[in-house]
């Protein structure tokens, strides 16, 4: 019974991390509706998406000393020292572009505001450092708890990050216009770009 509440939530909290997201990228087309109020409006939500993120964390946590009766392997066939390389091997350099992307972002990272201007340091090398980093860190952690259902559901993650970064980059073009579409031009999105010589 345990297992199937702790699923239910993970499914209800992954929902709602991405709905809540994708509402929080948007201020610009909201205050197009609303007026400056959307700036606050967006910081709630991205706020309360950090909620059911941690959520969700619990539930990943909880999933490993309840999993869900199913035909699959509680644990990977290889040892559990192997797939702690293996979430390892995906958790530094997701962590690095999650923070390096953080202090870039500085406050916009959770505070949306329209005198903020864009960014520098890793986001002229990738537009969305933050997302490329968080949407695999599911997948390291799943691997850390050696659980091959994790696994597999962290794949979820992976169009959700996709969507939030699209709905993301249609409100910054409204916000800076040409110059994001400049910058979109020149910059990759969830990878660097290779510039031909």
């Amino acid at each position: 019974m345990i297992a199937w509440i702790n699923f239910l939530i993970l499914l209800i909290a992954t929902f709602l991390t991405g709905f809540l997201y994708i509402k929080s990228v948007q201020p610009m087309a909201l205050s197009q509706k609303i007026g400056d109020a959307a700036w606050r409006k967006c910081e709630r939500y991205r706020r309360i998406s950090i909620i059911t993120m941690t959520i969700t964390v619990i539930n990943y946590i909880v999933y490993y000393f309840y999993p869900l009766p199913l035909p699959i392997p509680l644990a990977f066939f290889w040892p559990w020292a192997v797939a702690i390389v293996i979430g390892l091997v995906i958790l530094i350099p997701a962590m690095y572009l999650l923070i390096r992307g953080s202090r870039d972002a500085g406050e916009e990272t959770l505070k949306p505001r329209p005198e903020h201007a864009m960014y520098g340091g890793i986001y002229e090398k990738m537009r969305h450092p933050q997302a490329a980093g968080e949407s695999v860190t599911w997948l390291g952690g799943a691997f850390l708890l050696n659980s091959p259902f994790l696994v597999l559901y962290s794949l979820i993650w992976l169009p959700i990050y996709y969507l939030m970064c699209r709905a993301e980059e249609k409100d910054l073009v409204l916000r800076f216009g040409q110059d994001y579409v400049n910058y979109m031009q020149r910059v990759g999105f969830l990878w660097p770009r290779r510039h031909k010589a």
